[in-house]
């Protein structure tokens, strides 16, 4: 069914149907989520402050305070287990126990039978359990198996005849700290279950868990805390990951039935002669992906919808210029545009590179950062006000309260991870309601993309400009440093530059890593005959600049530079980049820094070099020696990292799933999407008392409101 006129689809009458059906449902904001933890028997308000240290303020918290992994203490028999392993077993005491003292700790020994077999197991400080050891009787033990000598380690044992609480379980190990101990956890968590799970509410409706043969929400919650066996638990969690899937999704589908498709957006009346002939005059040729993202972005622009667009693509892809054409198409329509950038050098290089661009088509550029003066800040910010200035160029010096705008049109984010939520949402509300195309150079498969991204079209840049050459990567040892300097002596002969990146800028007691002013200085003792630049991020504004003009033209052979040059910085013939201590840097960071090499005619090299004992490290390098296709980088760096720090939860207002794996559960993230699309396109789902629970969901969580979410 399509959507209705937005009228009907309101957030007032969205609100008055939630307030008319939510006595009927029991539903779950008014509930548990609002019963504070002193309610539970034996929880008192200094029990309640530790919780509340570990994010738990509620019963409903608590409830949903899922552990991250399972301790198995499922009896099995010796011959399937594995040296080294983590068993249980059960077994009669077979001789009396020793006892070794040394150093003022113990070691208990005793002799046990299982199967057959006789175990030696050994306990450290558990002195206490000396006289409970006596010949014949039954135990259970929990411990580290070693293969060879028949040895088990104990990390826990259990009496039967005592009534074993642990053995043949699977008991959750949940994330704890201060007083709060795993057994006090799960007895907690336990408590909760028997005095509130009867209370706990039905949230998904009954044509969703038919369809997709889920079990009942308070049955799944107490199977992820206590699961019977492994078949119970995987449904408990795929119930769980499904619902946690799908109201993420419903807050975005909701978004896009109630936001996207409202008539309010400026009409950008775009000429198609005029964009044709500012791409002919371009000094190189559009890739046909290029072209077929500019068509989707102007096909936007068109429309009386707000644009909500991101545009994604590798490193050196050709987004910028992408991005100036939909800048061009919004000033030949009338009004202006606004280009947002993390650091100033970047802003700096795009007021260059879109001043040549523009300027002798009369189009005025601006450029807004925290180091101008106040007049020149005055002055400009004036001009932007009165229309003078047609695009201006910016950090977050964009958002500043006293920026105001005569016809704003389009607001373009590049790097829109590097950006807090609501600094992306303040510059969007300083026009009415411009068009919004946000660029990132961390590209992850499109249908991930949209997934996530639920929000936004997405439209992606696959191909690279004709002639750019693959990066050839290497990783080093510290030890072939000689080499390495050896290497950007060949390439200076050449007439070639060097970017030589650093993790820190100056000596640091806790870390023992490179840092950019020794270097610079080392580096400068080395090479005599080769100019060595120095770049980071406690230098002015002048300085900064000073230095990357001297070094794009050519006045200096070597940039020593901390990760400040990390994204933008076009400099065509430098052919080689360095990274000292590079296991210190994230995947999609390295893949970053060497994209800024490779950009002119000339062969380039990325040079890593790494600590070989830093496993993660070793596995990052091996990714980037591998590959430099950013969307396989991307990939294996949402493998590595997990997806919460990998999209940048707090950055990007997404959330960090508790249960669900963006990687792992993607089919079900896309199912999910299908579902919430779906059901928020039905003119029940805003009425029927059925939905309710998901109705309410929405307002506890305040997505939908007049206001766009971004």
């Amino acid at each position: 069914m399509p959507v209705p006129e937005r009228s009907e689809y309101s957030y007032s009458r969205f609100k008055s149907n939630r307030q008319s059906t939510s006595k009927e449902v029991g539903l779950m904001s008014n509930h548990l989520f609002q019963v504070p933890l002193t309610k539970l028997q034996g929880v008192g308000p200094q029990k309640a402050g530790e919780l509340h240290a570990l994010g738990i303020s509620t019963v409903g918290h608590l409830i949903e305070y899922y552990p991250f992994r399972y301790e198995d203490y499922r009896v099995r028999e010796l011959r399937d287990v594995k040296d080294g392993e983590r068993i249980t077993i059960q077994g009669t005491i077979a001789a009396p126990p020793a006892m070794q003292r040394y150093g003022g700790k113990t070691r208990l020994i005793c002799r046990v039978t299982v199967d057959q077999t006789l175990v030696t197991a050994v306990w450290f400080n558990r002195a206490f359990l000396k006289e409970q050891l006596v010949v014949g009787r039954e135990i259970t033990l929990t411990g580290k198996w070693d293969q060879r000598r028949k040895h088990l380690t104990v990390a826990d044992s259990e009496f039967p005849d005592r009534g074993a609480a642990k053995s043949g379980t699977l008991q959750p190990v949940y994330s704890v700290g201060g007083n709060i101990t795993q057994a006090a956890m799960r007895k907690l968590i336990a408590k909760a279950l028997s005095q509130f799970g009867a209370h706990i509410p039905e949230i998904l409706p009954p044509e969703l868990l038919e369809q997709h043969a889920l079990i009942a929400r308070a049955e799944a919650i107490s199977g992820i805390h206590n699961p019977d066996n492994t078949k119970n638990g995987q449904e408990a969690r795929r119930r769980m990951v499904y619902e946690e899937l799908f109201l993420f999704q419903l807050t975005l589908q909701a978004y896009r039935a109630t936001h996207m498709k409202k008539a309010d957006g400026l009409v950008h009346k775009v000429n198609n002669e005029e964009i044709r002939a500012f791409v002919g005059q371009l000094p190189f040729a559009l890739t046909d992906s290029q072209k077929q993202v500019i068509n989707e972005i102007l096909h936007d622009m068109k429309q009386p919808f707000v644009m909500n667009r991101l545009l994604q693509g590798d490193v050196g892809a050709g987004k910028t210029v992408v991005a100036a054409v939909a800048l061009y198409a919004t000033v030949r329509a009338g009004h202006q545009g606004a280009l947002m950038v993390p650091t100033e050098i970047l802003a700096e290089q795009h007021a260059r590179s879109l001043g040549k661009l523009f300027e002798p088509l009369g189009i005025q550029i601006g450029l807004l950062t925290g180091s101008l003066t106040d007049r020149k800040r005055r002055d400009l910010i004036a001009s932007l006000q009165m229309g003078l200035l047609d695009i201006v160029v910016g950090t977050h010096a964009l958002i500043q309260e006293d920026v105001f705008f005569r016809s704003l049109g389009l607001v373009v984010t590049d790097e829109q991870h590097r950006f807090g939520v609501n600094q992306r949402s303040i510059l969007r509300r300083k026009g009415m309601n411009p068009d919004v195309l946000s660029m990132t150079a961390t590209p992850i498969p499109r249908t991930l993309a949209i997934t996530v991204f639920g929000d936004m079209e997405v439209s992606t840049i696959r191909e690279r400009p004709k002639g750019r050459k693959s990066i050839k990567t290497y990783s080093v040892k510290h030890e072939m440093m000689d080499r390495v300097l050896g290497f950007i002596r060949k390439e200076a002969e050449l007439g070639r530059q060097t970017f030589f990146i650093c993790p820190l800028i100056e000596e640091s007691e806790k870390l023992d890593v490179q840092n950019a002013i020794d270097l610079h200085i080392q580096l400068s003792l080395a090479l005599p005959q080769l100019a060595i630049g120095l770049l980071h991020g406690r230098m002015s504004a002048a300085e900064k600049e000073e230095t990357m003009a001297a070094f794009a033209s050519g006045r200096t052979n070597v940039l020593v530079s901390t990760t400040v040059i990390e994204v933008g910085v076009d400099v065509p013939n430098a052919t080689l980049m360095i990274v000292m201590d590079a296991d210190r840097f994230g995947l999609s960071q390295l893949h970053q820094l060497r994209g800024r090499v490779g950009r002119g005619e000339h062969q380039s090299y990325c040079i890593l070099i790494a600590d070989p004992k830093s496993e993660n490290g070793q596995e990052r390098m091996r990714a980037m020696t591998e590959t430099d296709d950013g969307f396989e980088i991307s990939r294996r760096d949402l493998e590595i990292r997990g997806p919460g720090e990998f999209f940048g939860t707090k950055q990007s207002g997404m959330p960090e799933f508790r249960l669900a794996n963006l990687l792992n559960d993607f089919e079900v993230l896309e199912q999910a999407r299908d579902d919430a699309a779906a059901l928020t396109s039905k003119e029940a789902f805003w009425s029927s008392p059925t939905y309710a629970p998901l109705r309410d969901y929405l307002a506890r969580e305040a997505r939908l409101r007049e206001e766009p979410l971004d």
